[in-house]
């Protein structure tokens, strides 16, 4: 039993997938003080309120505070944006030039019967005709 956790605990995926929580929760650190430290400054220059978290609609007593949920929304686009253009556009691109091969042809029509020769062929393998 113990030797089946072992091996499912140092199975790479499972290490990877850590690395990923622990880099993650470091970058949403780093996003959300550009979200406080820089966006929210930007906007309070604009708007006028540095932080969205002042703005609480009140109802029947209660406190609804849309400002925080703002300030979330403003994090996650973030996190969102720089995820899609830091991570996966650039992977993307890696991948199609990988995957994209300029192999040249090895094969050529025969002008006869239109099937498909090999480059140094001289003679039709399907109909016999020369090929130059």
């Amino acid at each position: 039993m113990l030797k089946g956790f072992r091996d499912f605990i140092l199975r790479g995926n499972v290490v990877d997938l850590a690395v990923a929580v622990i880099i993650g929760g470091a970058f949403g650190a780093i996003v959300k003080s550009l979200v406080s430290d820089i966006i929210n400054p930007l906007i309070a220059a604009v708007v006028g309120k540095p932080d969205f978290s002042a703005l609480v609609l009140q109802v029947n007593g209660g406190k609804v505070t849309y400002g925080n949920f703002l300030n979330e929304v403003i994090n996650f686009v973030l996190v969102a944006a720089a995820i899609y253009f830091f991570l996966v556009f650039p992977m993307n691109k890696v991948v199609a030039r990988l995957k994209k091969t300029d192999a040249a042809p090895t094969t050529k029509p025969c002008p006869e019967c239109l099937s498909e020769i090999p480059l140094a062929a001289r003679r039709c393998s399907h109909c016999a005709q020369l090929v130059a």
